[in-house]
């Protein structure tokens, strides 16, 4: 049925890729035509803030390492924890003399045997940007309905005006958003290629004065990246970078860090800064860059190519990045399909939640960034298994060691759809080694250390912000229990049934009902299909006269 509501779009997307997306040979970046803004939030869409609200019998994972406590009492004022109080044990009767008694005016959630967790904290998270026409709506509802309550917008290629109207609007919380931290790429808006360190120091003046929050990189000389990271440092920003492969010859992860680079996206780099028998990637001599398949076929063998586990040089890389308090947001999700193609595409999700538009970006084509299965093959399914193991061995290695860990999703691209693709990387992390503890601190506090912002977000603290994750399933047993589908399971009369998908998230004090939010979103879906149903069987009719 998908197929055949978004066949309209197969000529139309090839006609506006070559107008309108355009792949920059430098970042592989896709800048399409930003869908429509954010609706003002409706009187029905979230509760509160509440001068005094109280969730009643929780029992809390604070996103600090803490071990589960219940049943609590957790007081909010507004938009911020005022108390957390233990009220008792498991399994008995709750202790009301210990209890924060209800005021005139308060507001209190009985959850008892439900779980809190922090708001969830998406390092890289595109608002669209990626197919044509991705509405804020629809990404916005599908990150809070996955309790995903910050994101960092990495590059912001809608156009910094138009993403940081919708920063203004979520931090007002006039829009039903999570909060948003943008990123400018770098270069963007300048009227020549950045060559020189003055150009790159203006560049960066400019874009703190416009208010972007941090630079997104993708390569550049040596005394380009040396001058933009130092200045900016001085201008107070974040930086972060996708070492492009054609560029990252002169600059990998360990050198940019060197230079002051404070995050590194995805994982390029990373291996290029761990070869030992060789300087550059071993590239066959058929291969193009601008062949996305080739491009990501080869990259799927890359980790092969750098020193193993354990090694000497392995060993002074990690530490050395470690020592240079340097962050790591693998993104692993949003390769997820170069290992198990059938499995992202058929995703449980994708029929009631994948915009026609996105399905359609998603399929095979020279076009669009991304959709690289011209003819993908088990050989290149293994390549990336044994890729995404060595990947994972580095990474629970540099958690081990005490570097910092986040979570992206990147989703938009290669069949990741947004929230859902977020959940898989809580997943994927516990396959590679992260215990449910320490996968939740990579998802909470971890960002928001990287963020600067861990005064204010990130754990669940008395003085901190309101912003939490709040459902009954115990998603420390089952990751799965977050996504918004749900569990598959059988129940206890023996019947296949769903359980879960987070209850309601918090941000800013205000009650959001996640669950309603991805009924908004499916109505969304089911509207969009109908709408491309409906201009199919005018253009039939059409070629028909």
């Amino acid at each position: 049925m998908l197929t055949k509501i978004i066949s309209l779009f197969t000529q139309k997307c090839i006609a506006t890729s070559a107008l309108a997306i355009t792949l920059s040979l430098v970042s592989g970046m896709v800048v399409s035509a930003p869908g429509a803004s954010a609706p003002d939030k409706q009187g029905s869409e979230g509760d509160g803030p509440y001068n005094r609200l109280i969730l009643r019998a929780v029992t809390i994972i604070n996103g600090e390492g803490a071990p589960a406590r219940g049943p609590v009492d957790v007081v909010i004022e507004k938009n911020r924890i005022t108390n957390i109080v233990d009220v008792g044990h498991p399994d008995v009767p709750i202790k009301s003399n210990n209890r924060p008694q209800l005021r005139d005016g308060d507001k209190e959630m009985v959850l008892p045997g439900y779980f809190v967790f922090p708001g969830f904290i998406d390092m890289h998270g595109h608002i669209g940007g990626s197919a044509e026409d991705i509405p804020a709506e629809y990404v916005f509802k599908l990150w809070l309905g996955h309790g995903i309550t910050t994101v960092r917008e990495p590059g912001s290629f809608n156009g910094l005006d138009w993403v940081l109207d919708h920063v203004e609007r979520s931090a007002k919380n006039t829009i039903v958003a999570p909060r948003i931290i943008p990123y400018l790429g770098f270069g963007m808006g300048s009227e020549k290629p950045i060559s020189t360190a003055k150009q790159a120091r203006d560049w960066v003046k400019n874009a703190a004065k416009q208010g972007a929050k941090g630079v997104k990189f993708f390569g550049a000389t040596p005394k380009v990246m040396e001058a933009a990271l130092d200045e900016a440092r001085m201008q107070n920003l974040g930086t972060m970078m996708h070492h492009a492969q054609l560029n990252v010859m002169s600059m990998n992860a360990l050198d940019s860090a060197r230079l002051g680079l404070t995050t590194m996206e995805h994982w390029y780099g990373l291996p290029e800064a761990l070869f030992e028998d060789q300087v550059i990637q071993n590239y066959p001599a058929t291969y193009n860059y601008n062949n996305e398949q080739d491009r990501f076929s080869e990259a799927g063998k890359l980790w092969k190519q750098a020193a193993p586990f354990g090694s000497e040089k392995w060993n002074d890389v990690r530490d050395e990045l470690i020592e240079l308090d340097f962050t790591i947001n693998p993104t692993m999700t949003i390769y997820q399909a170069s290992r198990d193609l059938m499995r992202e595409r058929n995703a449980d999700w994708h029929d009631e939640y994948t915009l026609p538009t996105l399905w359609e970006f998603f399929k095979p084509s020279r076009y669009a960034h991304g959709s690289y299965w011209f003819d993908w093959t088990t050989d290149e399914e293994i390549s990336w298994k044994e890729n995404f193991r060595l990947w994972m061995q580095f990474l629970n290695d540099y958690k081990n060691h005490g570097g910092r860990v986040t979570t992206g999703s990147d989703s938009g691209y290669i069949y990741k759809i947004y929230g859902f693709g977020y959940i898989s990387e809580l997943e994927l992390l516990r396959e590679a080694g992260f215990n449910p503890y320490e996968v939740i601190q990579a998802a909470t506090l971890n960002g928001a250390q990287a963020l600067g912002m861990d005064d204010e977000i990130g754990s669940l603290s008395i003085g901190k912000l309101a912003d939490m994750v709040i459902i009954k399933e115990n998603p420390l047993r089952n990751f799965k229990v977050l996504y918004g589908t749900g569990h598959y399971q059988l129940d206890e009369n023996n019947q296949p049934t769903r359980k879960g998908g987070v209850d309601y998230t918090i941000k800013d004090g205000i009650v959001y009902d996640a669950k309603v939010l991805l009924s908004d979103v499916r109505k969304m879906v089911e509207k969009a299909k109908k709408e491309a149903m409906k201009e199919e069987h005018i253009k039939e009719e059409h070629t028909e006269k």
